[in-house]
């Protein structure tokens, strides 16, 4: 029979760490600013982490055998967070926001602590998926400039799919990882017609050679080889024999010479004989719903029905026209078949009582919130 007392030895350790006599380590963490210095112990660093490992093999110690490692990309909130992780095996994240969280994970993840970044990251996908959504630029854009964080990465490709808008239309669209790019044009079910997928790959491929003229009619040859080698892995994934004819004249001929040879005369090929058989690899047709985001169509007595069920006598059907109407900044009031977001009670101060505290509590988080008083 084993006996096992871990919470001891956490305990032990975690002590350890604030043990300032036999430390030959120190971390510099943080902005010249907000510096702060850390000790600790470079065996346990490096039996922990595979990164502290391989870091401290390149710090030369001084006279008295201490290693210093200056580190400016994390806060000492978080560093602090890290380091007691390490010696004790516990982190408490519990009056800790979400977003300090979630850098916490891409912290974890740098530093190659894989147990704490793929249980931070389960947390944050089963307990704050509200503040995902609402806080998809940041997050997706982080997510994929790692080869983990492949729960993530399926949680925000399912909206993806579905609501494509949400990062073909962003502000910073153009920014997006290539990896991210790739795993989103292998999507069969990516809800959005193939020739604006084809007009966000090649804006996305553009951005990316800053120096292309602004008219394609005067590319040179080296610059739609440029855009070419930008764009080889995305090419592949454009559905062109699911384009109409008149389309791909007016959209896809104008960059031709980054095709395949093979691929445009196929392409013209089916587009004038599409039960001709050709070479070039046929991918299936995108299966796109008619599901727009944010918008959805509801009955007026589904509509009457999930108010009435949810929100008390103070807000009526037509008050959720006006506060949709007031979201989407319009003129006129949606009617009230048309109103385009769905209304769900978070709180309400007759049921949950009216403290600051519970207000936080229970709303912070939540994307796309009203208060009605």
């Amino acid at each position: 029979m084993a006996f096992k007392f871990l919470d001891k030895l956490s305990q032990d350790f975690s002590e350890l760490l604030n043990d300032k006599k036999e430390y030959n380590v120190i971390f510099e963490i943080g902005k010249e600013e907000n510096k702060k210095s850390f000790t600790a112990h470079s065996v346990v660093l490096r039996y922990r982490s595979p990164y502290f490992d391989k870091q401290l093999e390149n710090v030369t110690a001084n006279k008295n055998n201490i290693k210093t490692i200056i580190n400016q990309l994390a806060s000492a909130q978080i560093f602090e967070i890290i380091l007691k992780y390490i010696y004790s095996g516990n982190i408490n994240i519990e009056n800790t926001d979400t977003k300090t969280i979630c850098k916490l994970m891409f912290n974890a993840n740098e530093l190659k602590l894989k147990e704490l970044s793929r249980k931070l990251e389960r947390y944050l996908i089963e307990s704050k998926a509200p503040w995902l959504r609402a806080h998809f630029s940041f997050v997706y854009h982080s997510i994929f400039k790692s080869n983990e964080f492949k729960d993530l990465k399926k949680f925000y490709n399912n909206i993806i799919v579905k609501h494509p808008n949400l990062i073909f239309e962003s502000e910073d669209f153009t920014s997006l990882q290539e990896t991210a790019l790739i795993s989103i044009l292998k999507r069969d079910e990516l809800n959005v017609e193939e020739i604006k997928i084809w007009d966000y790959v090649i804006k996305w491929g553009i951005a990316q050679n800053p120096t292309l003229p602004t008219d394609p009619k005067e590319w040179s040859k080296e610059n739609f080889k440029a855009l070419k080698m930008t764009l080889h892995q995305c090419l592949p994934l454009i559905r062109y024999f699911h384009i109409p004819g008149d389309v791909i004249l007016e959209k896809i001929k104008p960059y031709k010479k980054i095709l395949e040879k093979q691929l445009w005369d196929d392409i013209i090929l089916h587009s004038i004989s599409p039960n001709k058989a050709v070479i070039s690899l046929i991918l299936p047709a995108r299966n796109i719903s008619n599901n727009e985001f944010p918008s959805r169509t509801i009955s007026t007595s589904e509509l009457s029905s999930r108010v009435n069920e949810t929100f008390s006598t103070i807000i009526n059907e037509k008050h959720t026209a006006e506060l949709s109407s007031w979201i989407d900044r319009k003129s006129t009031i949606y009617s009230l078949a048309d109103i385009p977001y769905e209304f769900q009670l978070i709180l309400r101060g007759s049921r949950d009582d009216f403290h600051p505290k519970t207000f936080w509590n229970m709303c912070h988080g939540h994307a796309g919130t009203i208060v009605v008083a």
